[in-house]
């Protein structure tokens, strides 16, 4: 499902300050807002409002943060962008994935499928944005985990319960999960820093990443948020 609307209230999570740092040139008329411990960064992209925080890594700050931006600002639709691994041969570093749908793959309880929390989907609904013919954007399944994927045997785990996955995060399917149960529209969009599924120096190539310019792939990310 596709979705636009104009002059929307829109709340942006990031994980990290090198991702908070890519994001907040991004905003016109910035301004800051400190609730609690939480320092919310506001403004606007396009003609929308947005109001931008940085959540912390692993999925419970992902929770925790989605939950307090929610409360604090009502929007109406909340978007998870950051870096992601790529999970296989279809996606390359500075690649743009976005979800059509989210998984948490290290969850497992007695008598349930896989990655299925009960009282949840199996997979929670992401929408997509309206885009143009971009190359190096592309959709499908994002899954969640509370470690650093870096090697070829950890993302083989993963595919043997979600064949289908294209990038691997820490926090977007708790989002995904927070928003759900909201009733608060969600939309993900990940850059492909690194690839364990097929590079033999995982590390290393996540840190390249970072003085690689990944600015380019950020102004596709501003583009989609420009035209939700």
């Amino acid at each position: 499902m596709h979705y636009k609307k104009t002059n929307m209230k829109i709340g942006i999570i990031v994980a990290m300050q090198k991702e908070l740092a890519l994001i907040l040139p991004l905003l016109s008329d910035q301004s800051t807002v400190t609730r609690g411990t939480v320092t919310y960064h506001c403004g606007k992209i396009g003609e929308n409002e947005v109001a931008v925080m940085q959540c912390g890594i692993g999925k419970v700050n992902a929770a925790i943060g989605a939950v307090s931006l929610i409360d604090a600002f009502g929007p109406e639709l909340v978007i998870n962008t950051g870096v992601a691994a790529g999970a296989g041969d279809e996606v390359a570093v500075m690649d743009i994935v976005i979800a059509d749908r989210l998984v948490h793959h290290d969850f497992w309880c007695i008598g349930e499928e896989w990655g299925h929390v009960p009282g949840c989907p199996l997979y929670f609904p992401a929408r997509l944005p309206q885009l143009g013919g971009n190359e190096g954007v592309k959709r499908g399944l994002i899954a969640s985990g509370e470690l650093f994927i870096s090697s070829k045997d950890e993302i083989d785990t993963i595919r043997g319960h979600f064949p289908d996955v294209m990038a691997v995060d820490m926090e977007s399917a708790a989002i995904a999960q927070v928003c759900d149960q909201r009733g608060v529209p969600f939309m993900c969009l990940r850059v492909i820093s690194d690839t364990p599924w097929c590079s033999h120096d995982n590390s290393r190539q996540y840190e390249d990443f970072w003085t690689e310019a990944p600015r380019k792939s950020f102004e596709i990310v501003k583009e989609i948020i420009f035209n939700v």
